[in-house]
């Protein structure tokens, strides 16, 4: 087992090591995560505090920081309990107070002699028409003003830890600075400006200027390049491990794929039959395929996957399909059991509604190979399930999966290949964070046939007309959803607000008309209000975001979204792809309540312009950040103390090439770099990476 290299020792030690480090600041700096010097090297300051000495406090802008030297005049005790001990002092130009609550008074006449002059610098406030200066930073000898750092940076703090504190423990961590071999292609390192990493980092915490602190300064993007580079060798090497894993060769001759391209009323896409060539590509080598096939709302993954899995069967071997709910599982099985009847593939599902003898029988016939292909939810992990010769498992709506389940459903069979599936856009910078250890396959057409969307945007004092003219669009036989708004942070809320406007929608339309579905329904009332309404027997559908992913009602023409102003980009182009399905030309309305604010604006005028979900999710990620477009709970989502990849994200790119390069030249780091690489990972703490080449 290889173990840290001895020039790092010293990041690893404990903080007590450190200059005016206790056990008790110590176990304070614990709170956020700064538990050895490394973690105190990496914790960059937030901002720059400009103590540069001036003539007066005149003419500065308060509240604001000030250095400025000052005669001492009068003393003013507290008498009053509560009351503050004041100081009048005069600089060159006008005269203020310094200000101290709990001060003893001996203390300040010896700071503070009065006749003398000192330098302060503190924050000065005006209070009463009065300038304050309460409780100096700092108060100095005139001759001791070097002492006073004029440029200050200010870093994040935790109870029980003051600034001074915090710089003093700095320091003393970059006194460890020693230079490291250098893992940055210096021609990369040129094309930027950036400096090496031990000159990066004593810059980083000495800040001259606001522009220091942008994105893309040399230092910051230096520092940040090597955590997105660390992360992204992390990922090549478990993608190469991956690879090197035995998989089973899965050649197909077409036989069963032409057999249902034939039987389609439609040409598939060009961006179709290419994910399915790289799949199968994929599939036919002798290991483990790790893909992602990202497409937009309607662009036909499903077939892409059903392609995928029929290939597999004409081996003699098995697929799942896993899908997030029940309702979307069953949209697979409705969807596809035609084309699987067909082509005399048999075609089975698998949830957790499945007991007794129904699921000891359907289980018995996956174990001896009968099913060859199974669709299901969360159900298909359970320890029971066990199949003949898994050979493909397909994860649909990978944000709602986290990568522990990947790995979970792949240990189902012997060398089992993963496809994972998203509807959801995820930008390229994201995707490259999150899935750098997968190929991916993007479909970037629309099947033809689907038709455009018209968005519109309406204030939500109209809305007696919206339901006038939903009376008229359902009265001629159109169905539409009502989508509800996200009132807070519970669903609870969320679902009283729901069925507050499916009763007055009933009162306006008719109770026969109306069908209601939120998460908080048991699952057997949820799939019979969306069976009503694919029959068409419901005319409008009211919801909460459940019917966000995948609910496919051709029929259904019209969305209405509330307080659209309340849902992120993402979201809302979701919620839009539920229409435009069918022959008849659809429209979403947005609902919003004014007046708007400008993000808000800017999200629903995105809406307005376009239906491309990449685009969407590019604004989505400037506007909301990465855990939102991603889902709060997405676990898979890297933690990073320096790089930013909304600001960053074209770094995000040059790591993931960069690392790839390194793996086709150097796959076992053994070269110069490449031992430099190691050191890096060792000090980014991705000790699991190394093992990975040692085990590999």
């Amino acid at each position: 087992m290889s173990t840290r290299p001895e020039i790092l020792f010293p990041f690893f030690t404990a903080l007590t090591g450190l200059t005016g480090v206790g056990p008790k600041t110590a176990q304070n700096l614990s709170k956020i995560a700064i538990e050895r010097p490394k973690d105190l090297i990496f914790t960059l300051p937030q901002s720059l505090v400009n103590r540069e000495p001036r003539e007066t406090i005149q003419g500065a802008v308060f509240p604001s920081i000030v250095t400025v030297e000052v005669l001492i005049g009068d003393h003013k005790p507290n008498t009053a309990k509560g009351r503050p001990y004041r100081v009048t002092v005069s600089d060159a130009k006008t005269s203020f107070q310094l200000v101290f609550f709990h001060a003893r008074a001996d203390w300040l006449r010896e700071q503070l002699p009065t006749g003398q002059r000192r330098i302060v610098s503190g924050k000065v406030e005006m209070f009463d028409s009065i300038a304050n200066m309460v409780h100096p930073d700092y108060i100095i000898p005139v001759g001791a003003v070097h002492e006073i750092p004029q440029h200050e940076p200010i870093y994040p703090l935790t109870a029980g830890v003051t600034q001074k504190t915090m710089q003093k423990a700095v320091t003393s961590a970059l006194d460890r600075v020693v230079d490291l071999p250098e893992w940055i292609l210096p021609s990369l390192a040129q094309k930027h400006n950036w400096p090496s990493w031990s000159e990066a980092v004593r810059s980083a915490h000495a800040p001259k200027s606001s522009a220091d602190f942008a994105p893309m300064a040399p230092v910051r993007a230096r520092l940040a390049y090597d955590e997105l580079f660390a992360h992204q060798v992390t990922l090549a090497l478990a993608r190469q491990k991956m690879r090197r894993a035995k998989g089973i060769a899965t050649k197909t001759t077409g036989r069963l794929q032409d057999k249902i391209l034939k039987s389609l009323p439609f040409t598939p896409t060009n961006a179709q039959r290419r994910a399915v060539s790289e799949i199968l590509g994929d599939m036919g080598e002798p290991y483990r395929m790790n893909r992602l096939l990202q497409g937009d709302v309607g662009s036909g993954k499903t077939l892409v996957a059903f392609l995928a899995m029929a290939g597999v069967v004409e081996t003699g071997a098995q697929a799942v399909m896993m899908a997030p709910t029940e309702i979307l599982a069953r949209q697979h099985l409705e969807s596809l059991q035609p084309l699987a009847e067909q082509t005399g593939i048999v075609m089975e599902i698998l949830t957790g509604r499945d007991k007794g003898k129904e699921r000891t029988a359907k289980l018995a016939a996956l174990a001896a190979g009968k099913i060859q292909i199974l669709l299901g939810t969360h159900a298909v992990f359970q320890k029971d399930v066990e199949f003949h010769d898994l050979r493909l498992a397909i994860i649909d709506e990978q944000h709602r999966f986290g990568v522990r389940q990947r790995m979970d459903l792949g240990a189902k069979g012997a060398a089992v290949d993963i496809l994972v599936m998203t509807a959801t856009p995820i930008p390229r910078s994201l995707a490259l964070a999150n899935f750098g250890d997968m190929d991916v396959s993007v479909l970037d057409e629309k099947p033809a046939g689907r038709k455009p969307v018209d968005t519109v945007l309406v204030n939500n004092t109209r809305l007696d007309q919206i339901i006038d003219r939903l009376k008229q669009a359902t009265q001629g036989g159109k169905q539409a959803y009502w989508v509800c708004p996200l009132v807070g942070e519970s669903e609870v809320s969320d679902w009283t607000a729901a069925e507050e406007r499916y009763r007055s929608l009933r009162v306006a339309l008719g109770d026969e008309n109306v069908g209601l579905v939120h998460g908080q329904m048991p699952t057997a009332q949820k799939d019979s209000a969306m069976a009503d309404f694919v029959a068409g027997k419901t005319k409008v559908l009211v919801a909460t975001t459940v019917i966000e992913v995948g609910v496919n009602v051709p029929n259904a023409s019209i969305m209405v979204i509330e307080q659209a102003e309340k849902f992120g980009l993402a979201q809302l182009h979701q919620l839009r792809g539920r229409v435009g399905r069918g022959s008849e030309k659809s429209s979403c309305l947005l609902l919003y309540a004014g007046p708007l604010g400008a993000t808000a604006k800017k999200r629903l005028e995105k809406m307005r312009e376009t239906e491309d979900g990449f685009e969407i999710a590019e604004m989505d990620l400037k506007l909301r950040g990465a855990g939102d477009v991603l889902g709060v709970q997405q676990s898979g989502l890297p933690q990073f103390k320096i790089a930013d990849i909304e600001m960053q994200s074209d770094l995000m790119k040059i790591a993931y090439d960069d690392a790839r390069l390194l793996m086709t030249t150097d796959p076992t780091l053994e070269s110069e770099r490449g031992q430099a690489v190691r050191v890096l990972l060792y000090l980014m703490e991705r000790e699991k990476a190394i093992r990975l080449i040692s085990i590999g």
